[in-house]
Parts: structure tokens; sequence; C-alpha cells
């Protein structure tokens, strides 16, 4: 979501092994029990192969910006995309950062009871103990200064960001930052989309509030414009140094 991943440096905690893995646009920040990059890497490589092999099939598949039926014999991710996507009227692209995370992230849980894979600010999370989250909103005073805290019970579960000021994603809205917590990580990144894109000022938050709470399977949402915030759910923030 942001380069450089400046946010990517906030980590404090040791208990875990951080590598990244890198394939062309998938750009993982990965901590788990020991180093997996290898395995990492080929699952990477495998669900990225799935997804552009569907799009080779189906085309507007990658451009739409509506939902998109996939077919039955469709990859498990493809259709997990889709479904996400449906659910908020988006095309299926916008689930792909959160799938990806999430994908990985359960292949890599064979060999590590905790795993951790964030994808341009996209997270799936499985811990073993509570971690805090830091929130980056770009050039809100509130970047940086508050945190998710999230407990093992929780988890896995899918933290997903949408910035219509931060980075290169496509955001119809304003907002400094949306975060969505849901079951899914391609749920919470298209429901991040979605609600990012409704934001242009602060008067606005409270209709994107509205919008989540007709979501199934989100747990919660925080929407930051400037210094204003709103939240709404099961969602627990603490301020951070």
């Amino acid at each position: 979501m942001y380069q450089p991943r400046t946010y990517r440096h906030w980590v404090k905690d040791t208990d875990l092994v951080s590598f990244d893995v890198a394939v062309r646009e998938t750009d993982l920040r990965i901590r788990a029990r020991r180093n997996l990059s290898r395995k990492a890497l080929k699952a990477v490589e495998k669900y990225r192969d799935a997804i552009e092999r569907y799009i080779e099939r189906y085309p507007a598949f990658r451009t739409t910006l509506q939902p998109f039926p996939v077919q039955n014999d469709a990859p498990l991710i493809v259709k997990e995309m889709s479904r996400a996507a449906e659910a908020v009227s988006l095309g299926p692209m916008a689930a792909v950062a959160g799938a990806i995370a999430e994908a990985v992230g359960k292949e890599l849980l064979v060999f590590s009871t905790e795993v951790i894979v964030e994808n341009g600010g996209d997270i799936f999370l499985k811990t073993g103990k509570k971690r805090l989250v830091g929130i980056y909103a770009g050039v809100s005073p509130l970047t940086g200064k508050i945190a998710l805290e999230i407990e093992p019970k929780e988890t896995p579960l899918g933290i997903c960001t949408s910035s219509g000021t931060v980075g290169h994603s496509l955001s119809l809205g304003k907002a400094d930052a949306v975060i969505v917590i849901a079951s899914s990580a391609a749920l919470a990144d298209t429901v991040a989309t979605a609600v990012g894109n409704l934001v242009d000022r602060v008067e606005d938050i409270e209709k994107g509030i509205e919008f989540v709470r007709r979501v199934d399977h989100v747990k919660g949402v925080v929407i930051i414009k400037g210094d204003k915030m709103g939240v709404w759910g099961d969602v627990r923030l603490t301020p951070v140094e």
C-alpha cells in the first residue's frame, strides 16, 4: 500500500522471525516461529499462478470493477476473491492482496503455530499471544499513535487497510485509512476498499460505519480522516508511543 513501507520498521517484539518474500507486485513481510521463506515463496508462486492462469481464460476478471461470478472449476483462491468482492459489489481484484496473504499464511501454519503475513497493509494473523497492530494513516496525526489490540482467541483473522491518500491502490475516496477486521482477509480487503470509496470528508465517517454494519462476517472497522476517527464493532484500540 505504501512505498517505501516504513511501517514495517515499527515491529518491536522479537519472539518471531521476520523475513520478506517478493514476486512481482506481491511483496510480503512474514513473521513466524522460524524462517519459512522458501516455503512462502513456493506458496506465493502457486497462488499467483492460479490467479494469472484464470485471468488468461477470463481477462475481465482482472479489469472489472463489478462482481464477477466464476466457474465451478475455478481455483479456490479465485472463488474466495469473487465471493469477497460480491459481498460489497466490487471487482474481484479488490481482494487480491488480502486473499494472497491469507492463502500463504494458512499454508505456513502447517510449519509454524504462529504466522503473520503482511501484504502492503493487508494482514493475515494467527497468534498465540496478544499482539498490537499499529495503524498507519499517512499524514494524519493519528499515524503511529494508536494500535489494534488482538487476542489469540480471535485469530486467525484478516486486518486490511485502504487509503485514498496513501499508496497506489485504487480508491475513489479520500480517507487517510480504513482498517477492517474480518474472519477472512479477502473480505477485509474488499470491505476496506468499499468503505474507503465512500469517505471523502469527515462527515462521511458515519456513512462508512453504516455500510460496514450491513456486511456479514466483519468484526469491526476504524475510519480515519485527518484528526478524526470513527470506530465500530469488536475493536480495541490502545495508545502507543
